[in-house]
């Protein structure tokens, strides 16, 4: 459970800084120190709770980002006016018939420390601890099982193994986020398309196509030989893939 603890107390230090940012936007005085601190701090803490956001409640991703800015609102209201108009110092919209502050997005980010709030209470969750932790600790046993294979210059069985964790894992990826994949045997590479432009742009499209690629010099024999270095670069691009893309 060493994994879940460490999540826990990143969350902990980022409910804690959200708590300090909460006081310092409803301290409603744009040129104080207690001000200052939200303009210095929230953008990294957006950036942290995001990602946070982004892999234990992907479902509320959406609710997170929509509290930040609302590229889709015909005009500022209340109801509207959102945390990047208090950081960019919206406070005279009388054109709207409003009289808006900074503070007024105190709601708004009362919201975001309640959704953070809710993935510490999921981790809490037994049932998710442990199809978590197991799943992440198979993914890491099996990439540590293909660098040894590597390193005994067994180049394809690396590979092979390297492309079940990645191809298992833009699985996962996908049932987060509700997409839905056509083909009853899907490849790495119906995964990727599938993700692309929804999860990830087109460069990191490219990256795990390249690791398909590889992947399919491993396993199929008529294919020309992967080398070692190209496996070398499944391996660890797979391993960077399941840290960072959830």
């Amino acid at each position: 459970m060493q994994n879940i603890d460490a999540i826990k107390s990143e969350l902990k230090l980022l409910d804690e800084v959200g708590v300090k940012l909460f006081h310092a936007l409803s301290s409603d005085v744009p040129n104080s120190s207690e001000f200052g601190y939200f303009l210095m701090h929230y953008e990294q803490w957006y950036s942290k709770a995001l990602s946070v956001i982004k892999q234990l409640t992907p479902d509320r991703f959406n609710d997170f980002t929509i509290l930040y800015k609302n590229d889709k609102r015909k005009e500022i209201t209340y109801s509207s006016y959102t945390l990047s108009d208090a950081l960019q110092g919206v406070a005279r919209s009388s054109e709207y018939g409003h009289n808006f502050k900074p503070k007024s997005a105190l709601l708004k980010l009362g919201q975001q420390r309640n959704m953070i709030a809710a993935c510490y209470e999921r981790l809490d969750s037994k049932l998710y601890d442990i199809r978590v932790v197991l799943q992440s600790e198979i993914f890491d046993a099996e990439i540590e099982t293909a660098k040894q294979l590597l390193k005994n210059s067994h180049i394809r069985a690396a590979g092979a193994i390297c492309g079940v964790v990645l191809e298992a894992h833009l699985s996962e990826v996908a049932k987060n986020h509700n997409i839905p994949i056509k083909k009853k045997a899907p490849t790495i590479s119906d995964f990727n398309d599938s993700l692309k432009d929804v999860i990830y742009d087109v460069v990191q499209w490219r990256f795990i196509q390249r690791l398909g690629d590889i992947r399919n010099y491993c396993v199929h024999n008529k294919e020309r030989e992967p080398t070692k270095d190209e496996v070398s670069d499944l391996i660890y691009g797979a391993e960077k893939i399941i840290k960072t893309i959830f």
